[in-house]
Parts: C-alpha cells; structure tokens; sequence
C-alpha cells in the first residue's frame, strides 16, 4: 500500500532552524533530497519535484527542549526494500548519526536525526497483506531489524531519493493523548490503528499510520512558545472531497499551536 492510496496523506513538514546551510546539507547529502529552491532564508527539499521538506531559518529562535511538545520524527517512506538498503549503504559510508534500527512487523525503519535534533525516520512498508490485524487495528512491535539480511539487498547504486520516496508519516510529542485524540482522531477524521502504552497510532484509508503522537517525553506540555526551532507547521494534502469534508482548505492549530495546513492533492502540485 502506498500513502497515496489513501483519501489524505502527509504532504511536507515545515522546521525551523538556526543554520540553514549545515541542516540543508543534511538533507540534501545524506537523505538524497533534490534542493528545490532556496533564497539564503527558506529553502525546500523534495523528491520527484514534490517538497517534502521546508526550512526556514531563524537565528534569533529559542532552542526548543526535548521535554515539550512537537516533532518526534518525520519518517522517509522508501519505495521499496532495495532502496532502504541502497540509503543505509549510503548513510553509512558518509558516517551520518544514525541512532537505532527496528522491526517494526509492519515496516523496516532506521533512526538518525539532522543536525539540530529533528528526529528522521528511513522506513520500508511490508506488504499490506502481511501486516497483522486485531479487530480494528494494526499490530505493530518494536524489534531488532535484521541489518545483514537488509543490507544483503543492496545495489550499490544509490544516486539520490528514488522515485516515490515520501513522507509516510510524522510522529509528534504531545501533552496529552485525549487531545491528541479529539484533534488528530475527531476533528481530522484520523482512525486509530494502534493504540501503545504512551502513544496513539492514526491513518486514514487503514494505513498504518500517518500521524503518530505520543507522551514520552512530554506528558503534561503546554502551547509551544514560538519562534522556536524544530517542528514549525505540517501540511496534508487529500483529494478534494476530503478536504472539503474538514472545512475546506485552512490552517488548523492542534492543542499545542501546531499549524496543521490542508491542501487538496491538486492545488499541492500546483504549488
């Protein structure tokens, strides 16, 4: 199953940041995004001309902590289980900060983050019809990946993000579940798929998940005190009957003053 094969899906996160050229280079080089424009202050990043990625510098912006509310990971979805494999290879001849490896039974992820902190995630779908079903949710656990039979599918051939390489998911840290749940599950129509001690998994169209929020770190957070790096905005796109059906295309703001922007899928490929 591909993310688009869901009615809404994640379109491109927005990240502040205090050295645009260190964090772009990040990126570019290591997660083989094409640079698609920049102006010194906001630069984009994408695949198959479509931006995944926005940065938009600002020096004078507070350092957020680890404890509050925002970005946990936004996680790369490969098109295929050769392309993770060619990326790691890639990653790691180029020594990037990698952080940990897991199965995840439904998806192959591998963890690192940028160089402000940002959380990355690099995963791989299994095969829908392999995933594990409880009623009206999805099993998922967190195991060791097996890197030798991953890396075993390599080619060698890594020349950038492939064609079809998206954002599959964003993972936030929040305050609080209920919120979460009567904003992400109720007013953007998001189902839980799996529900984890500390975390809530949504997805729309029976994905695993596209947005995923959690307390680890961050139980009991307040509104976010902006301008502060990391985590500055997030867009969806949808097909139009889907947008319309939440409001139309706005900026929403989740409990913690995230700008949450919806775009139909047409008007996003227009832009």
């Amino acid at each position: 199953m591909a993310t688009s094969d869901a009615p809404i899906e994640i379109g491109h996160v927005v990240l502040t940041v205090h050295d645009l050229k260190s964090v772009g280079a990040f990126y570019e080089n290591v997660l083989g995004l094409a640079r698609l424009s920049s102006d010194g202050t906001v630069a984009r990043y994408g695949a198959d001309g479509h931006v995944l990625v926005e940065l938009r510098t600002d020096k004078a912006a507070r350092k957020a902590s680890h404890r509050e509310a925002g970005l946990f990971h936004t996680a790369f979805l490969m098109p295929s289980r050769r392309a993770l494999a060619d990326w790691l290879d890639n990653a790691v001849a180029r020594r990037a900060p990698l952080q940990g490896a897991s199965d995840h039974s439904v998806s192959e992820a591998i963890y690192l983050a940028d160089p402000e902190g940002n959380g990355v995630e690099v995963y791989v779908d299994r095969p829908r019809d392999k995933w594990i079903r409880m009623g009206d949710q999805i099993h998922m656990v967190t195991e060791p990946l097996d890197l030798q039979d991953l890396h075993n599918q390599r080619s060698g051939k890594w020349s950038g993000a492939p064609k079809g390489m998206t954002i599959g998911h964003v993972h936030l840290q929040v305050g609080g579940l209920a919120p979460a749940m009567e904003f992400y599950g109720d007013r953007l129509g998001l189902s839980v798929m799996t529900d984890y001690p500390g975390a809530k998994f949504f997805g729309w169209g029976g994905y695993h998940h596209h947005i995923a929020t959690n307390i680890w770190n961050s139980r009991g957070a307040g509104t976010v005190s902006r301008p502060a790096t990391g985590l500055s905005g997030l867009t969806l796109r949808g097909e139009a009957k889907e947008i319309d059906g939440l409001g139309g295309e706005a900026t929403l703001v989740d409990p913690w003053g995230l700008p949450v922007t919806l775009q139909t899928k047409e008007m996003a490929n227009a832009r």
